[in-house]
C-alpha cells in the first residue's frame, strides 16, 4: 500500500535507485496504490554508472510512470492466502507503458499475469 510521498526502491536496471510517489493513477480521489497499480514517480537517487561513457537513461528529478511490484502491506490472493514482502518496490515504465529496464531484480507476484503485464513477467527472475 503506497501513498503520496512514499519513498520506493526501484527494482530494475533502468538507472534509478530510489523514487518518490507523486500521484496514484486510476481516479481523481484515489490515494493508495497496491500491487499492479500504475503510479507517477519522481526519481530521487540514481545508480552510479561507473564512468563518463556509461550514461544513465534516467536523470535525477525526472518524472516517470511506474508499476508497483511488491509492497510491505499484505496482498490477498483469490484462494484466501496472504503474501507480503520486506520492501516497497516499483519498476519504471516508458511512454508506451512498457518496462524501461531489461532486468527486474527480486521476486514479483504471479498475480501481475492477470493484469496483462506479460513483459514484466518475462523479465522477472522469479515469481511468487
Amino acid at each position: 500500500m503506497l501513498i503520496l510521498g512514499s519513498k520506493i526502491k526501484v527494482a530494475d536496471n533502468s538507472g534509478a535507485k530510489v523514487a518518490q510517489c507523486i500521484k496514484v493513477l486510476g481516479g481523481s480521489k484515489r490515494k493508495v496504490a497496491h500491487v499492479g497499480d500504475i503510479i507517477v514517480v519522481s526519481v530521487k537517487e540514481i545508480r552510479s554508472t561507473g564512468g563518463p561513457r556509461n550514461r544513465s537513461r534516467i536523470a535525477k528529478g525526472s518524472v516517470h510512470k511506474a508499476i508497483v511490484l511488491r509492497t510491505k502491506k499484505e496482498h490477498r490472493r483469490k484462494d484466501g492466502s496472504f503474501i507480503c514482502f520486506n520492501d516497497n518496490v516499483v519498476a519504471i515504465l516508458n511512454a508506451q507503458v512498457q518496462p524501461m529496464g531489461t532486468r527486474i531484480f527480486g521476486p514479483i507476484l504471479e498475480d501481475l499475469r492477470l493484469a496483462k503485464n506479460m513483459k514484466l513477467i518475462s523479465l522477472a527472475s522469479s515469481l511468487v
